[in-house]
């Protein structure tokens, strides 16, 4: 009986997008998810980037205030609607109140090389339904959460 796991090793279909538009920090997310197995579906500056690729992403990593102002809570919101699960990485988890309804949780920027592969590997066990361990300092939302924006 087939079994349909996706693991670090063997998961090539898991796409991650990257939403950050300080380039080297978005470079350095996509080299690491590279690194880990999966494949990047590409580094979105602003809203319209980031919705155009979302039919091509599985999980999200969205920083809050991009190219375009303060977008990344209305991505996040759209990614999620569309099936995407979305994980919030800013320097200002603050402007997220309680949370954003569909999406996963926040992590705190600045974030070391472990804590992004931990929280990456959350994040796509959370796509798959599957059971997982949340890094330390992600702080999840509940279901029921949700923002006044």
């Amino acid at each position: 009986m087939p079994i349909d796991v996706c693991t670090v090793s063997d998961c090539m279909t898991c796409r991650i997008l990257v939403v950050e538009d300080e380039i080297f920090v978005a470079t350095e997310i996509e080299h690491i998810i590279d690194d880990m197995g999966y494949e990047t579906a590409g580094i979105a500056a602003d809203q319209t980037s980031a919705l155009a690729l979302a039919n091509q992403t599985d999980v999200a990593l969205v920083d809050l205030n991009l190219i375009d102002g303060p977008t990344g809570i209305a991505i996040g919101r759209k990614l999620a609607q569309q099936g995407v699960s979305v994980l919030f990485m800013t320097a200002n988890p603050s402007q997220l109140g309680e949370g954003v309804p569909g999406t996963i949780g926040v992590m705190p920027k600045p974030v070391i090389d472990q804590e992004l592969r931990a929280a990456v590997e959350f994040a796509v066990a959370q796509h798959e339904a599957k059971n997982a361990t949340p890094p330390r300092r992600l702080r999840l939302f509940s279901q029921g959460s949700s923002i006044s924006a």
